[in-house]
């Protein structure tokens, strides 16, 4: 059966690594790789249009309230990512509530609440309500599992690199993200199928990394020192004028 015909998304993702191992990961085995990955993604996207249109009309709202050129772009990139990994919906054709807070999360850096002095704290509060919500509501997909992980990696990463002035804690927390990722990536190309993620050992530092970036964050802006306005000034000058 060609792998766009899978249905089951896992099946079609180490039939993909078989066949670029048994290639020897040479050039021609690198692009068929891609190629056939790139239909099956498409395939499977034309085969859930209710949820093709709700990840459209999300990202068009989100694209509307994204700040500058930047920020669209980020948008965009979300948009495009998510509709190439439609088929982990499994036997779903729609969007849960569940999938929908993690894309707002992971497209916060392009919005206006991501600057926020609390947009760290926004971030673990949806990232805990979605997978509370779709343990809940019983809409656990494949399409959430890695909508979570490519939120929490965007979003942590554009905020360790913009709000955390410490090097070394940078430095840490970027590493928390990404040797996970390379490590379970390396290992399916490596193996020629994906292996099982084991996701709580590998991403308790991340957790505890985000509660650290988050709070310290918000301490900075509470311990910065207000700035005086304009009218504070002046009513200050006039009653030094007024004292004898």
């Amino acid at each position: 059966m060609p792998v766009s015909d899978l249905a089951d998304s896992r099946a079609a993702t180490d039939a993909l690594l078989h066949a670029l191992k048994a290639g020897r990961w040479r050039p021609r085995a690198i692009a068929a790789f891609l190629a056939v990955a790139a239909d099956r993604s498409l395939t499977q996207a034309a085969l859930r249009p209710r949820a093709l249109g709700q990840l459209t009309a999300l990202h068009s709202v989100l694209f509307a309230a994204a700040c500058g050129r930047g920020g669209r772009n980020w948008v965009a990139a979300s948009w495009t990512v998510s509709i190439l990994h439609l088929g982990l919906l499994e036997d779903r054709d729609r969007l849960a509530l569940a999938d929908v807070l993690t894309l707002i999360r992971g497209n916060l850096p392009a919005l206006p609440a991501g600057s926020g002095p609390r947009s760290g704290l926004m971030a673990l509060a949806l990232d805990m309500a979605d997978g509370r919500i779709a343990r809940r509501q019983g809409t656990v997909t494949p399409f959430g599992d890695y909508a979570d992980t490519f939120a929490d990696a965007a979003f942590w990463t554009w905020f360790t690199l913009r709000r955390e002035p410490h090097r070394t804690i940078r430095a840490a927390a970027v590493a928390a993200w990404v040797l996970p990722v390379v490590a379970v990536t390396a290992t399916g190309v490596r193996r020629g199928r994906m292996p099982q993620r084991p996701r709580p050992a590998l991403l308790r530092p991340a957790a505890a990394m985000q509660v650290l970036l988050a709070v310290r964050h918000l301490k900075r802006h509470l311990s910065a020192p207000s700035t005086a306005t304009p009218a504070h000034l002046i009513l200050k000058a006039g009653l030094g004028a007024a004292r004898p």
